[in-house]
């Protein structure tokens, strides 16, 4: 029922009321109840928007209440790993200088974005290099790992952006696939475009040794276009655990006995070999003195955990890696491409 008829039926029923034993209505009587229904919905109406307009007000006030209380609260910015979702840290940026010494909050920044993409004593970055892949024996790939880089400048840029509001900032993760398409491992090996050998005293054994186990260690390792080849990544430790022998090596201008010398005659061998392309240098080293295997100045010294040789293919095609030792007293290293890609190769 509505107001009006619910007001209608009220004053009705009053003036029924004292109109018991009457048989008419006047004209008068009708217009005055209609006047009275009129007056009662106009109050009734302005009583729902007086009750209206307090609900608003009281909800706007709340509002500004809770705005002001949000406000003196210190900003949060979340940092996320994108692949978890988990919140890797939380940062308050006025506890931390912002906004007091913008250049100090900027730095603390730069030192946590630098240990967590690089790592600490105790704990790894999300910074990894690449494992290269690598063909085994009949010919199927054995998978390494793609590179991951935290890109430390960004992230710090978000964090700066999200402190004046607050929020989440996502950590800008890269990751980068060894550069060969799978249906190109069978044509690898089909063109040697660059190769070198060197000598060794087939009678040295654990020179020898050592020299096989490197050689066996890079042999069919391919490089991808605009990947990076480490040296030391790619043999990995050269200690007794992984089979290697004391032999002579060079440190400080001394010739001194070591695990696993020799091996930079692998290294170098390998630099000789792909020095013919056009390659960029990522890290090269010589010795601190001169070796017997190579031309004074064409030698690349290694030392796992140390000094390492790097290379990043730049020739402009996939290459394959191949170390070929021969035990009495060459060592050869051939890098190859598939016949489709020889044109294409960039040299020196």
């Amino acid at each position: 029922m509505s107001i009006r008829a619910w007001a209608i039926s009220f004053i009705l029923a009053g003036s029924l009321l004292g109109l018991v034993g009457c048989a008419e209505k006047t004209n008068g009587k009708e217009a005055e109840l209609e006047n009275k229904v009129t007056e009662l919905e106009k109050k009734l109406e302005e009583q729902k928007a007086a009750e209206e307009a307090a609900r608003k007000a009281a909800a706007e006030a709340e509002a500004k209440r809770k705005a002001e209380e949000e406000a003196k609260k210190p900003k949060v910015v979340n940092v996320l790993d994108p692949n978890s979702k988990n919140i890797i840290k939380s940062l308050i940026p006025v506890e931390m200088g912002y906004g007091i010494d913008n250049d100090k909050y900027k730095q603390e920044l730069e030192k946590w974005a630098r240990d967590l993409a690089r790592g600490t004593d105790l704990t790894p970055g999300y910074d990894t290099k690449m494992v290269l892949d690598k063909i085994d024996a009949n010919g199927q790939i054995i998978k390494g790992k793609p590179r991951v880089i935290l890109e430390e400048a960004e992230l710090v840029n978000k964090i700066i952006e999200a402190s004046v509001d607050g929020g989440e900032v996502f950590l800008p993760i890269y990751v980068t696939e060894s550069g060969y398409k799978p249906e190109d491992t069978a044509h690898l090996s089909e063109v040697v475009v660059a190769a070198y050998t060197t000598k060794f005293n087939p009678s040295i054994t654990g020179r020898n040794r050592n020299i096989e186990l490197s050689a066996q260690a890079i042999d069919n390792v391919i490089v991808g276009t605009g990947d990076i080849f480490s040296f030391n990544h790619t043999v990995g430790p050269s200690d007794a655990a992984h089979g290697y022998q004391p032999a002579q090596e060079i440190v400080n201008k001394q010739l001194v006995m070591g695990i696993g010398g020799g091996i930079c005659q692998t290294s170098s061998t390998l630099f000789n070999a792909v020095d013919q392309l056009a390659v960029e240098y990522v890290e090269w080293h010589h010795h601190s003195l001169t070796v017997g295997y190579v031309p004074v100045g064409r030698d690349a010294t290694v030392s796992y955990g140390g000094k390492d040789f790097q290379f990043k293919n730049t020739a402009g095609v996939p290459l394959l890696v191949k170390a070929i030792y021969n035990p009495n007293g060459t060592l050869t290293v051939e890098m190859r491409t598939s016949a489709a890609y020889q044109s294409l190769l960039q040299k020196r």
